[in-house]
């Protein structure tokens, strides 16, 4: 029975692990998104990427990326990290979970 036991804890805490990776995927995109709609158009990619990663610890910013911060009026940006096996730093799954988030540009005056 304690074979069972623990592996049911295991794959509980996978199932975290993965839950963990969607919400810093999204709260990712939204910090870079924010940072993208005040910087200009040229630049707007370089700070969406370094506020997006940011907050990351460094395990979980290894496998993470910014994949697209643009437009023009309307700024979207998508951000994917790997999901980890067990712990964060470890081995990755062949699995990417994805964030996305948009906000209005802001007005330049």
């Amino acid at each position: 029975m304690a074979p069972l036991i623990v592996l049911t804890l295991v794959l509980m805490w996978q199932c975290v692990l993965v839950g963990y990776a969607y919400t810093l995927a999204g709260n990712a995109a939204d910090e870079g998104v924010r940072a993208g709609t005040a910087a200009p158009p040229g630049e707007r990619f370089g700070a969406c990427q370094q506020a997006a990663l940011k907050h990351l610890s460094g395990a979980w910013r290894g496998g993470a990326r910014v994949d697209r911060c643009d437009g023009t009026g309307y700024v979207t940006a998508d951000v994917s990290i790997k999901v980890p096996v067990l712990f964060p730093g470890s081995i990755d799954f062949p699995v990417t979970v994805h964030g996305h988030a948009g906000a209005v540009e802001e007005a330049k005056r």
